[in-house]
């Protein structure tokens, strides 16, 4: 029916749903934006699932872009749980995809699977303190030459200036390993870039790369 200019009623049911409702959305340009973010993230380091789907669903009903979400989610994979489980990136980088295919409302349910595996998998930051000390080496002016039995081959007058001579084709050695110089000359005494934990998958991989390193000579 047509109600024309009949008044509406505002009960104070109405007005307790929109106070609830505005209470979980923020400007996604402020500080709000920012805070719940990060608590999402920190709660995924922290290993308390039940923190980050609180956080996860703020985000969501505060109307949070879905595709903003899932790149916190992979960018944490890779920074708090690394290779202790390697697998918690792939299901990041997974829902990624998903969410940017699927979209609202069922982007929520891809999200929480990838959250839950972030809170919940052993966690290193191994790889991350990794890079950031081979870039602050590099950014220190650290790294000479790349070694001459490293440098490309096969280009023109690349022979003639010794490159690729004397390099061990790993494939042809006992174990697949090649003992060699890798590291630039004045690095070749580096050998804690990458310090793994005893944490999850990365614990057999303690073992393993200090098995290399030996083979290696380093």
């Amino acid at each position: 029916a047509d109600l024309g200019d009949a008044p509406v009623r505002i009960t104070l049911q109405h007005c307790e749903q929109a106070v609830a409702q505005a209470a979980v959305r923020y400007d996604r340009a402020g500080d709000q934006h920012y805070d719940v973010a990060s608590a999402l993230i920190k709660s995924m380091r922290g290993s308390d699932a039940d923190a980050a789907l609180h956080y996860l669903a703020r985000m969501l009903e505060a109307g949070e872009d879905p595709r903003f979400i899932a790149r916190r989610i992979v960018i944490a994979a890779s920074e708090d749980v690394g290779m202790a489980d390697p697998t918690a990136l792939q299901t990041a980088v997974a829902a990624m995809h998903a969410v940017a295919q699927i979209g609202m409302p069922e982007a929520r349910i891809i999200l929480a699977q990838a959250v839950v595996h972030n809170a919940l998998a052993p966690k290193s930051n191994a790889a991350y303190l990794g890079i950031n000390e081979a870039i602050a080496d590099v950014r220190a002016g650290k790294g000479g030459p790349v070694p001459a039995h490293l440098r490309g081959s096969g280009y023109a007058g690349a022979a003639r200036l010794g490159h690729g001579k004397g390099y061990v084709y790993a494939h042809d050695e006992p174990d697949g390993i090649a003992r060699q110089t890798y590291l630039p000359d004045d690095l070749a005494g580096r050998t804690d870039y990458y310090r793994p934990t005893d944490r999850g998958f990365e614990s057999r991989l303690q073992e393993r790369w200090r098995w290399l390193k030996e083979r290696l000579g380093r």
